[in-house]
């Protein structure tokens, strides 16, 4: 039985990188063939060169939301943060409360000298809750005023540059943090990528508390994946589609978009237009089914999404790649470089 130990690394503290680089596409690229299990080192703009005219980029328009908000107890003033994670129905959200044991139902919280307040309505496991949120105007509007980037814990420099911790292709406000993969493009890169005849195509997925999540079991199998809300439009399964009938290659930009490709070709047996929630897990031992590669950052020790690229190349190629990252001196995490994992 696989062991969450299995996936854990030796990593540099001063190898995780902190702030982005001043150009998006200004970061390394570390090229996996799986067939061969070989691997080279390039630059971001050299991504060009690796696709071929005819495949597919499937890339998640999410759009994060500034979804961290700092405040104080209606009562006693105590400090209380909150991150936004899902919505429910109207002013009903889905959060996460940090400390979440001084918050029972019934307490109020106060954003922005009460220009913004959440009732505590329901509490469940590791810190979630649900709120019901009081305002007045559009609360979009109101949080862009109050809210702050939901940067992961291991980044402590502060980000100078909000729109950098967003995709330039996001378009669909809701996330709770970013698909970190998609960070890398430029919209011109994006032009020289149609340019080659390769189909760019969207889908939305919602990353959600899972990315926060740390996988607290000793064995993977027992690791439960929170649901995260998705859709995908009717032009896009047909461009999925249409490229799996002519034997060209879909090439996720994102795990996230792995992870729905391959819900919808489980569900389905093709790509349909629809909306919905997957809580897939993908792991050692998972048969891909949708996709033929993906574009991905360098991940957590012991992380679901380590587990996830394992799964896809081989967790012995995978550990042997990182190790000649770190010997490389790559940099890790949301705003580091960049790996592309090809299987043909």
């Amino acid at each position: 039985m696989l062991k969450v130990e299995d996936f854990d690394f030796d990593l540099p503290q001063e190898l995780i990188a902190q702030t982005p680089l001043k150009k998006r596409d200004g970061s390394r690229l570390m090229v996996l063939d799986v067939p061969s299990e070989t691997f080279k080192h390039r630059q971001f703009t050299d991504i060009i060169d690796e696709l071929e005219a005819g495949d597919t980029l499937v890339l998640n328009d999410t759009k994060v939301m500034p979804a961290r908000l700092l405040g104080m107890k209606a009562e006693t003033g105590a400090a209380i943060e909150v991150l936004l994670l899902t919505r429910l129905t109207g002013d009903r959200w889905e959060v996460l409360i940090k400390p979440a044991k001084r918050v029972p139902i019934g307490t109020v919280i106060s954003f922005g000298d009460g220009k913004l307040k959440a009732t505590c309505s329901a509490k469940k496991a590791d810190g979630i809750c649900e709120v019901e949120f009081a305002y007045e105007g559009i609360f979009y509007e109101v949080l862009d005023a109050l809210g702050e980037m939901p940067l992961p814990p291991y980044i402590t420099e502060k980000l100078a540059d909000r729109d950098r911790y967003q995709t330039v292709y996001g378009k669909e406000i809701g996330a709770a943090a970013a698909s970190t993969a998609g960070l890398h493009f430029t919209e011109e890169l994006l032009a020289k990528v149609e340019a080659k005849g390769v189909q760019l195509t969207f889908i939305t997925l919602h990353i959600g508390i899972g990315t926060f999540r740390p996988v607290k079991v000793e064995h993977v199998a027992e690791h439960d994946m929170h649901a995260e809300f998705y859709r995908v439009s009717q032009e896009t399964a047909d461009v999925i589609n249409q490229t799996r009938v002519r034997g060209g290659r879909v090439i996720c930009v994102g795990t996230s978009a792995v992870r729905l490709l391959e819900t919808l070709v489980r569900k389905y047996d093709r790509f349909e237009a629809c909306e919905g929630w997957t809580d897939i897990f993908i792991y050692p031992g998972f048969e891909y089914k949708a996709v033929d590669g993906m574009v991905t950052n360098f991940h957590l020790p012991k992380s679901t999404l380590m587990m996830m690229i394992s799964a896809l190349a081989g967790k012995d190629f995978v550990m042997e790649a990182y190790k000649a990252a770190i010997d490389e001196r790559y940099r890790f995490f949301s705003f580091g470089d960049a790996m592309l994992i090809q299987t043909k």
